[in-house]
């Protein structure tokens, strides 16, 4: 018999009880063994639950437990969640979560601890929700050096771009709508400034490139700055415009990670990946272009994905190399300056008679009197600093400014 835990009964935590009891033969079957959940961490009584009596409020019960060899963190945060985690991967039991903000600030470790403990640290859930994506980048493309990873991981800022667009209406109306269809959260700033999604491209690009990335090396630009003209134009130009979180190899052996919004050509298919769907499309050298689509979030969409590493765990409880990278610092990471785009620019005046002397080799989506919407020859983050200076003391004023995924 195996027994395991589940730490926090909020969406998700309550989101795997249900899929556990609902699909348990399925789970029994594939296990090759029985399986039942002993105890359920969470500060608040559950009495009307058929399982109340699995509820514990200390720790302590499931870290002193024997029988517990399989433990699911669903509390989200950093803390306590890295110190629940810490302490059961050195007591020997394995762990699955999916905590985004705990791999990508402490994956390394746990993955490293998990190793000299020989049990599984295994977090599916923590990237893409009901999207498998770790196991196939880890395994799956274990053939291939991974050239690029780009990324539409946020389905609340992805939802409000496309409500944008659908309804006609400002990124402030699309907020509170995305709110009140519990898309949003009250403090919506994770989703919307990009730290989310950031958290995200880290986890995918440490599997990917072997050292760990943390979220502090990594430039993140949100959505909020965007305005529904930006919207019509890309429209104009045959594209749409998506928060992206991107991780690139370079020749130099290094690697370029961002998260930002971007213009997408329709001939990309993240373009038309909407609503609160994730896609990630990754380059392998040997297999080429691979797109993972699906819901990102979700109650049960994020519990299969937790199910899965669940079922992985409990019939393979040995640690898996397969998974793994090492701690790291950021020299091979380049500066957030010196990445090279082509840039969608929107800017504002009421002189455009020195925009060619200094923006050279544009192309030209619309123009009034009062507004040009353009697309910049390939140039760094750096050189566009430069360009806006020169646009300022122009009095051409930069309205919107972000890259074009090619």
């Amino acid at each position: 018999m195996k027994k395991i835990a589940i730490m926090g009964h909020g969406v998700v935590g309550s989101g795997v009880a249900e899929v556990f009891f609902k699909n348990y033969e399925n789970i029994k079957r594939k296990v090759r063994d029985d399986a039942e959940i002993k105890y359920i961490l969470d500060l608040r009584d559950f009495p009307s639950l058929p399982y109340s009596d699995k509820f514990t409020k200390n720790f302590d019960d499931i870290l002193n437990d024997p029988e517990i060899s399989l433990v699911v963190e669903t509390m989200g945060g950093l803390e306590p969640a890295y110190t629940f985690v810490k302490k059961c991967l050195l007591s020997k039991k394995s762990v699955v979560t999916s905590n985004k903000e705990l791999v990508a600030e402490k994956g390394a470790e746990l993955l490293a601890i998990a190793k000299d403990s020989n049990v599984k640290f295994l977090f599916e859930a923590s990237v893409g929700g009901g999207i498998p994506i770790i196991r196939p980048l880890s395994q799956c493309l274990a053939a291939n050096d991974i050239l690029e990873i780009n990324g539409i991981l946020n389905g609340t800022t992805n939802y409000i771009l496309t409500n944008m667009v659908k309804e006609s209406v400002d990124f402030d109306c699309a907020l509170r709508q995305a709110q009140s269809l519990g898309y949003a959260e009250r403090d919506p700033s994770a989703d919307i400034l990009g730290l989310d999604a950031s958290r995200k491209i880290c986890i995918l690009a440490s599997i990917a490139y072997g050292k760990h990335v943390y979220p502090k090396c990594v430039f993140a630009q949100g959505i909020n700055q965007i305005s529904l003209a930006d919207l019509e134009y890309a429209k104009l130009a045959g594209g749409s415009v998506k928060l992206i979180a991107s991780a690139k190899l370079l020749d130099s052996g290094k690697i370029a990670v961002e998260t930002s919004p971007a213009f997408i050509p329709y001939s990309n298919p993240l373009s038309s990946v909407d609503d609160v769907f994730n896609a990630v499309h990754v380059r392998g050298n040997n297999v080429g272009d691979v797109t993972f689509i699906g819901r990102g979030a979700g109650k049960l969409p994020t519990a299969s994905a937790v199910m899965s590493d669940v079922i992985e765990a409990l019939a393979r409880p040995d640690y898996d190399p397969m998974l793994s990278w090492n701690d790291s610092g950021s020299d091979f990471i380049i500066p957030h300056e010196s990445i090279s785009h082509r840039f969608y620019l929107r800017l504002t005046s009421s002189d455009f008679s020195r925009l060619d002397t200094i923006i050279k080799n544009s192309e030209k989506i619309a123009q009034s009197k009062t507004e040009v919407a353009l697309i910049s020859a390939q140039t760094s983050y750096s050189e566009l600093s430069k360009i806006s200076s020169l646009l300022a003391d122009a009095k051409i004023t930069v309205a919107s400014a972000f890259r074009v995924l090619e």
